[in-house]
């Protein structure tokens, strides 16, 4: 089991430091999400739900307006400027104290969300949809969430073919992470993109080899809540797949993972509490 030293970012001037692993909650304000598609459209609720997540004790709120989930539509960036800042104005407002995470594969996207209250950018495409994103990122000197992922969220399901899973991973993460070093980003997490471009035995391979990726001395951030690899497997629907999430971050945990995204903020806390009592 991964252990010492502990990664840590530099976020809006302070030290996230992850000896304590952190929950990132997802919350997506999109009509589409393959999950939680079309609850949160609302400002009313949408607000309702951050103040929930933050009750609970989420660390970071992952605020998506673009789906992702497989064969999604890719929308323009402004398109998605539009029906993320009726979502982020409202929540930068009322709960200033909260650290958002903006998922998005666009620069022009990444810009308006740091301005407006944003403080860092998960991009699941890794650079790879935008070839000004690095260099956003370096001019913005926020923390970048580096998504392994090939093609796009409408063509991933079919570019499963990899010389070597792991190896071609790793190499990935090397050549992106020396192009943001060279660009002057630091703060960076890496996150193995389950369910991106992955069929589900790969999932599992790369869940069982997580440890790998301690190697880079990087946050690892791990998304395997309700996802089709834990309830395709398991033959049940994703509604039903909170248990079988709880179980797989926990070995995420145990392997090294320092960030959990996840819908279930609550039971994704105790996982990390429970994680915590086992390995003290």
């Amino acid at each position: 089991m991964y252990k010492v030293p502990y990664p840590s970012i530099n976020c809006k001037g302070k030290l996230i430091e992850f000896s304590t692993p952190k929950v990132m909650g997802i919350l997506n304000v999109t009509p589409d999400s393959f999950y939680d598609g079309g609850q949160y459209t609302s400002e009313q609720n949408i607000l309702t739900r951050v103040e929930k997540m933050l009750d609970e004790g989420v660390d970071i709120i992952d605020l998506g307006a673009a789906s992702t989930r497989p064969g999604a539509k890719i929308l323009s960036p402004q398109d998605e400027i539009n029906r993320i800042k009726k979502a982020l104005l409202p929540i930068a407002k009322q709960f200033p104290e909260a650290i958002l995470s903006i998922d998005t594969y666009h620069s022009e996207v990444a810009r308006f969300s740091i301005e407006h209250g944003g403080a860092i950018i998960n991009d699941v495409s890794g650079g790879q949809m935008d070839a000004n994103m690095f260099n956003t990122i370096a001019e913005l000197q926020v923390p970048y969430m580096l998504m392994h992922m090939k093609g796009t969220p409408t063509s991933m399901q079919s570019l499963t073919n990899y010389n070597h899973l792991l190896d071609d991973i790793v190499y990935f993460f090397s050549e992106k992470i020396t192009k943001l070093h060279a660009l002057g980003v630091n703060d960076i997490i890496i996150d193995p993109g389950f369910g991106f471009a992955k069929n589900i035995d790969q999932n599992y391979e790369l869940l069982k080899k997580l440890e790998a990726f301690t190697v880079f001395d990087l946050p690892i951030l791990v998304g395997l809540s309700r996802k089709s690899m834990l309830y395709k497997y398991l033959e049940i629907e994703s509604k039903d797949a909170l248990n079988a999430t709880s179980i797989t971050n926990f070995y995420a945990l145990q392997s090294g993972a320092n960030i959990l995204r996840v819908h279930d903020i609550k039971e994704a806390k105790e996982c990390i509490k429970l994680f915590q009592k086992l390995n003290n």
